[in-house]
């Protein structure tokens, strides 16, 4: 029932558990005998309730094990789930019910560098803005989880079309609607970086420019007839990311000076009577 995959990162969740438990009752033990901070129930209980009842000790090590605990054990669960990529397995889900012989040769898988721009983003976050960081975890997040389920497709069978409805089986009815929302709001926020930096004519020109722009791309792609879907990802992911870095930049270079008029009361101005010119 549990496959080897499945209680190797199983045994590694719970190994990662009793770590940060230990850690985080011995690290909040200062000021207190060894024998007292393992006896204090209060301690052990708000370890073991993640900090809602009690405290812990250092939270940043507590933290990491815990991560790590978390993450162990949703690769766990995507093994179990999966079966390893066992190809008898995924054999039992066709229609005919045969199993095809194992794929020797892997498609490309783009995802290792969309995780490295995801990282470089985060790195970026580090020094500008604590928005583009969080950007860029997402992004690692979704990379890595994506790289993981593209790596079992691959292997799952010997045909590259039956391994590729299998993946899209799964993540198209995740990916359209979650990439779609994420999109708009990171266009959304990195076009709104430039819109504050620049000046206030410039901001109503490079709105325009880039409202014309994708309506004329967005015309071409309609009514061309041999316009591949290959085209069309690389056109958008161009502009994405020509976007997203123009976002980056302006957002480092910080917003431009506001300048609001306070009313003339505040200037001891004496106020306007009616019939006064």
């Amino acid at each position: 029932m549990f496959t080897p995959g499945f209680r190797l990162f199983f045994g590694f969740t719970l190994a990662a558990v009793a770590a940060a438990a230990v850690y985080g009752v011995a690290s909040g033990s200062a000021g207190e005998t060894e024998y007292f901070a393992v006896l204090n129930v209060e301690t052990w209980v708000g370890v073991l309730s993640l900090g809602y009842k009690g405290g812990i000790g250092d939270h940043v090590g507590y933290v990491v094990l815990m991560g790590f605990a978390v993450l162990s054990a949703l690769v766990a669960l995507f093994l179990v789930a999966f079966r390893d990529a066992d190809a008898e397995s995924v054999g039992e889900l066709m229609d005919d019910g045969k199993t095809p012989e194992p794929q020797a040769d892997l498609e490309a898988n783009y995802w290792p560098a969309v995780a490295a721009f995801g990282v470089g983003a985060m790195i970026v976050g580090l020094v500008t803005h604590a928005t583009i960081f969080v950007i860029g975890l997402v992004i690692v997040g979704a990379a890595i989880f994506e790289w993981m389920l593209t790596a079992w497709a691959d292997r799952a069978t010997a045909d590259p079309v039956v391994n590729r409805n299998l993946r899209n089986r799964i993540m198209r009815p995740i990916e359209y609607p979650v990439t779609a929302a994420l999109g708009v709001a990171v266009l959304v926020l990195a076009l709104s970086r430039v819109l504050l930096t620049v000046s206030q004519f410039s901001a109503v020109m490079v709105a325009g420019v880039v409202a014309t722009v994708i309506f004329l791309i967005a015309v071409v792609f309609a009514v061309g007839p041999n316009i591949s879907r290959s085209v069309i990802a690389g056109t958008v992911a161009v502009i994405c990311v020509g976007v997203l870095i123009a976002g980056v930049v302006t957002g480092a270079m910080g917003s431009r000076d506001f300048h609001h008029k306070a009313p003339a009361a505040e200037h001891g101005e004496p106020a306007a009577e009616d019939g006064d010119h």
